[in-house]
């Protein structure tokens, strides 16, 4: 779950919500509002007991309303999708391994909305989990800081912080064991601006 927690975080760079405070205001009126986004991460994680970071690095692709394709390129082939109803993993042979599905598991339905609202960039729904902290940065940079507001969260995230100006460009995870993913994206494009028919389809 950590981990597909870390991905979706790039969602925020598509913020449709409306936002009732001035410093969340401001990150939104600073980030691109975009149907489908598209670019590269690297994602390095820390982990204690190990010398050197984790690196793996790939592409995505963002869609608003539909979700999120992320595609690990290196150094091991894979793919996750987060859709509005589940989130599965694609196996080599294209088959899918269903890993949360939110309308087949009750209990498992908050998680998701959580997940939806971080692919979405839905800031009235990320504020009712974490408490929001925002910076404005020169020129049209910003930051923000989320810290989780329920224990359960809490058990899992320390804090999450954000920072960019159009796009996110950096995601910080520290989690509750002091382990820290930092996902670096680059190469952000929003053409094509429609999802092609094969991207549709996994997202269906």
């Amino acid at each position: 779950m950590k981990r597909i927690l870390a991905f979706v975080l790039i969602g925020l760079a598509s913020f449709a919500a409306q936002a009732a405070d001035t410093g969340l205001a401001m990150v939104q009126q600073r980030v691109a509002k975009v149907a489908v986004l598209r670019g590269e991460f690297v994602q390095e994680k820390r982990v204690a007991g190990f010398k050197s970071p984790l690196r793996s690095q790939g592409r995505f692709v963002l869609a608003r309303d539909r979700g999120v394709i992320w595609t690990t390129l290196k150094p091991f082939p894979s793919e996750v999708v987060v859709t509005r109803d589940r989130i599965y993993s694609v196996q080599r042979d294209g088959s899918r391994q269903v890993e949360l599905d939110g309308s087949r598991q009750p209990a498992l339905r908050g998680v998701n909305q959580m997940m939806l609202a971080l692919v979405a960039g839905d800031l009235q729904g990320l504020a009712a989990r974490f408490e929001a902290q925002a910076t404005a940065l020169p020129g049209q940079g910003w930051k923000l800081s989320l810290t989780p507001k329920s224990a359960a969260l809490a058990k899992a995230f320390a804090r999450i912080d954000l920072q960019g100006d159009r796009y996110v460009r950096e995601a910080r995870i520290v989690e509750a064991s002091g382990d820290a993913t930092v996902l670096d994206f680059s190469a952000l494009a929003e053409t094509p601006a429609q999802l092609s028919r094969e991207e549709a389809a996994r997202l269906d």
